[in-house]
């Protein structure tokens, strides 16, 4: 169909920090060379931030190059970590890590507490100053491309679509994006880089990525357990040894501390539920007093890349690249990937530029893959590239015994002493029928200390038009029964954090069906990752949908 557009140099897709560092910094790049270009960058929540949530432990490396008076500019970056603990928890009790044993890499010393949304908010005022184009509240929907295959910029999600397809009167279709470079910075399995992924084989030569799901909570406590610039990261319970994950518990500002946890999904048992361990989680002896007399404020999820070092894909791609969590460079041991997610922006962004003006346009961006092989991101991966898969390796205890050892031996320049590389099993090859497996008896909530999925999404501010085509799509829509629920007892019911996936019976617990309540959905992707026949994709809903987190 003919469709309106508008023409741009470089699209970015996504308002995170990787989408806006690469836009400010192809703005300052303009300003520098005196080049009069231009930039957009596409956000799906309804305000940039809406859809950001993180831990957050800030790594201000990367902003320190980007901005580097960001203090003088009012960045909120408002709490320096005064202490850092590690915590290995059982069931009744304690073990509090020596901060010795902890290999250097592992400090949070320098590093700050932050809301990301907050952040992210920042770093638009920041672009949009410079002459960024934002657009809240609209998606990028498809990918254009041009007769010779390369990508030409987007399309963004027709509006007023309903559920039956038909046109309602606010119905209107989406608009061309059109660009000489197009920068994906979706986030962790964003639709439009798993469909560039695939188109361009992205992953050939390298290993899966694989993810865990993260829950996070925003409490406000009492003054008097409240010790701000605390940083506390724990392992073990109430997780079993062969299941990757854990918990942290961040002191902010103004009486407010998030607390979260991380559960990997490579696990194995499709009985478990990562909502209801987080749930278990507070109510530790160690954990429940900090938040005894306090009040849960927030809350959401998000899935989160793990693969690390061997899991990023080809960068490049005819007519631009993949920046950020849509590439996947999170640095699994440090629980940080803002700063490489942001440093990748950058470097798209200075490929971009000078592949501009230099007269060029669709062709691939390869100075970005060799800034990125030059640059402090890929030496941080690559120290860490066997914490996490050693772990799921060798079990908790020797893997956690292992990875510590062999991030040791490359702060001491050691590394040559463990050279191999591990590999990884994709997430949803892992999970088990539910025949070989036992249940969890997860204990009912408090309505204090501990809560259930609805409540919890009501918090997430999360709203979607209800009247339009559900994003939840399944290839098969027989697979969910007859495979998901007979075989695996319908784990998706359990590893989605927010009660989109129901199974229903009939009153003698027959005939089940798969009720899918998408309104409830925080685009965390967990049911696109784990789901164990792939037969749920996730697309993006009408733009502005979502959740809309406050200060997460």
């Amino acid at each position: 169909m003919e469709r309106e557009f508008m023409e741009y140099d470089v699209v970015i897709v996504g308002g995170g920090p990787a989408g806006l560092s690469a836009a400010i910094r192809f703005k300052q790049l303009c300003n520098e060379q005196g080049q009069d270009l231009s930039v957009c960058v596409l956000e799906k929540g309804s305000e940039v931030g809406a859809h950001i949530l993180s831990g957050a432990v800030i790594d201000p490396i990367a902003l320190d190059e980007l901005i580097p008076d960001w203090k003088e500019q009012g960045a909120p970056l408002l709490t320096e970590v005064t202490d850092n603990q590690h915590w290995i928890l059982k069931e009744g009790g304690k073990t509090s890590m020596p901060h010795f044993f902890l290999p250097p890499l592992m400090s949070n010393k320098g590093k700050y507490i932050v809301s990301l949304g907050n952040v992210s908010r920042w770093l638009a005022q920041q672009a949009e100053n410079m002459g960024v184009e934002i657009f809240p509240g609209f998606t990028g929907a498809e990918i254009l491309t041009g007769e010779d295959g390369s990508v030409k910029g987007v399309i963004t999600g027709d509006m007023g679509v309903g559920a039956d397809g038909h046109h309602k009167d606010t119905y209107m279709p989406g608009m061309e994006l059109r660009a000489k470079y197009t920068l994906i910075a979706e986030g962790v399995r964003g639709s439009l880089a798993k469909q560039l992924i695939n188109d361009f084989n992205l992953r050939h030569g390298v290993q899966p990525q694989t993810y865990g799901i993260g829950i996070k909570e925003l409490w406000e406590v009492k003054p008097e357990h409240h010790k701000q610039g605390t940083v506390i990261h724990t392992q073990g319970w109430p997780l079993d040894s062969k299941t990757v994950g854990g918990g942290f518990i961040y002191h902010l500002e103004d009486n407010q501390v998030a607390i979260g946890f991380v559960v990997g999904l490579d696990y194995e048992n499709p009985y478990m539920s990562p909502f209801e361990e987080m749930q278990r989680y507070k109510t530790h002896p160690a954990i429940a007093p900090m938040l005894e007399g306090g009040r849960r404020i927030s809350y959401g999820a998000r899935a989160i890349n793990e693969g690390g070092f061997q899991s990023i894909p080809k960068l490049t791609f005819p007519g631009g690249a993949l920046i950020g969590c849509s590439a996947g460079f999170v640095n699994v041991p440090r629980i940080k990937g803002s700063h490489n997610a942001m440093k990748t922006g950058m470097m798209a962004a200075e490929a971009a530029f000078d592949a501009v003006a230099a007269g060029r346009e669709g062709d691939e961006l390869e100075a970005y893959i060799q800034k990125f092989k030059d640059s402090w991101v890929y030496k941080d991966l690559h120290m860490v590239r066997n914490a996490k898969p050693s772990i799921h390796k060798f079990g908790a205890f020797w893997g956690t015994l292992y990875s510590g050892l062999d991030m040791w031996l490359n702060n001491l320049g050691l590394g040559f002493l463990f050279p191999w590389t591990f590999g990884h099993d994709e997430d949803h090859k892992c999970l088990k029928p539910a025949a070989e497996c036992e249940p969890i008896n997860y204990p009912k909530p408090d309505g204090v200390l501990t809560f259930d999925k609805l409540s919890s999404v009501f918090l997430s501010n999360t709203n979607h038009e209800e009247d339009q085509k559900c994003h939840l799509t399944l290839i098969d829509e027989d697979v969910p029964v007859k495979v998901n629920y007979n075989i695996y007892a319908g784990p998706e019911a359990r590893f989605c954090p927010a009660g989109v996936y129901e199974f229903l019976t009939d009153d003698q617990g027959d005939n089940p069906k798969l009720q899918i309540n998408a309104q409830n959905c925080v685009h965390c992707k967990t049911c696109d990752i784990k789901d164990p026949t792939q037969n749920i994709n996730w697309v993006v809903p009408e733009g502005g949908g979502g959740p809309n987190y406050p200060n997460m």
